[in-house]
């Protein structure tokens, strides 16, 4: 298999997908793709259908969104447990998951991920519901389904390979969740989402290649 992504410290699509695949254990190629010059939808368009990244290959079958990427490994790969077992969970699961993929635009447009990023923010009405929203959801789902394990649905579940990217923007941008309703569960599952591994590890890349570009602009 071949995962195609986009610049690590930006690419916030990359970045689910990618850490769906790592769960799944199974080997890979990684293909990355610059962003933000003049040549990347170019470039971009000779390996995406659509002209963005993420895609996944994987012999014949080109699969070019994160959450589609998502539900063919889980399908592909049952014995990782993408989703939950439980059938009320996998249904909440996939709820928030969706609800991420598709919403929080305010909060995007605000907030771009940037893993180097360190700033504080006042939000505007809109960013300051969507945080609000998604403070609310994580409590939720916590305290619903959260008390086999740390991560949103007890057990690490394709929910919080789509949170990850969002528990960066709220370090980057000094967000304090304790202001957006926060009981501290919010908080507590941000931390358990920012000391993954496999996202520490993707960061490690993501600055890495950005100290190799500083070098060769100076």
């Amino acid at each position: 298999m071949q995962l195609i992504i986009g610049t690590k410290a930006w690419s916030t699509w990359s970045l689910r997908p990618w850490l769906v695949l790592k769960r799944t254990g199974a080997p890979f190629e990684e293909m990355l793709i610059a962003l933000r010059w003049d040549g990347a939808s170019e470039a971009i368009s000779t390996v995406s259908p659509s002209r963005k990244v993420p895609v996944l290959r994987d012999g014949a079958a080109v699969i070019w969104d994160s959450l589609a990427i998502s539900e063919y490994l889980a399908e592909k790969f049952p014995q990782a447990g993408l989703w939950p077992a439980d059938s009320h969970a996998r249904a909440v699961a996939r709820s928030v998951t969706a609800e991420m993929h598709s919403g929080f635009s305010a909060l995007r447009n605000a907030c771009p991920m940037d893993l180097a990023l360190r700033t504080s923010l006042s939000p505007d009405e809109a960013t300051t519901a969507d945080i609000s929203r998604i403070v609310q959801m994580w409590k939720a789902c916590r305290q619903d389904f959260g008390a086999s394990g740390p991560w949103l649905f007890g057990d690490w579940s394709i929910a919080d390979a789509f949170y990850a990217p969002m528990a960066t923007r709220f370090r980057s941008y000094g967000i304090d969740l304790a202001r957006f309703g926060d009981d501290g569960s919010a908080a507590a599952y941000l931390q358990t989402l920012l000391s993954d591994p496999d996202l520490l590890a993707w960061e490690r890349d993501a600055l890495a290649d950005q100290s190799e570009w500083s070098k060769s602009d100076t």
